[in-house]
């Protein structure tokens, strides 16, 4: 049986990459962790977003079941084609990592450009926001 290589563009296998991540590793730097939730959501896994979102995001003043069903709807309706690293910034609790996530949806390329912010809380890396889409 073939490995499945992970969906995050590093060409590894996806149990030994993304998939860690997934079943409750800590990502070691938010560069890692872009990567997995980029994976999360060519998945479907809904938890691993909300669970890897700061605390402080918009998101968790929302109802839960309503931030749950549009992450799977986005996931069901879009083909992850590739995900592009173009910028990583590293600090010790604050870093920045700037892709491009190749998207379709419907046919029709739903492709962007962000760069985003990520912080270190409690030996913990977060999705904090993105500060600039390009």
């Amino acid at each position: 049986m073939k490995e499945e290589i992970c969906l995050c563009d590093t060409k590894k296998p996806y149990a030994e990459c993304c998939g860690r991540y997934h079943k409750g590793a800590l990502p070691e730097s938010a560069l890692t962790l872009m990567r997995s939730r980029y994976c999360a959501y060519a998945k479907g896994i809904v938890d691993y977003i909300i669970q890897t979102t700061h605390p402080n995001h918009p998101d968790w003043q929302r109802p839960l079941q309503e931030w749950k069903r549009e992450i799977r709807l986005f996931s069901e309706n879009t083909r992850f084609v590739r995900l592009e690293i173009l910028a990583f910034v590293e600090g010790e609790t604050v870093s920045f990592v700037t892709f491009t996530a190749h998207l379709t949806q419907d046919g029709h390329d739903r492709s962007f450009t962000e760069c985003s912010r990520f912080e270190k809380v409690a030996g913990k890396w977060y999705y904090v926001e993105a500060v600039k889409n390009l």
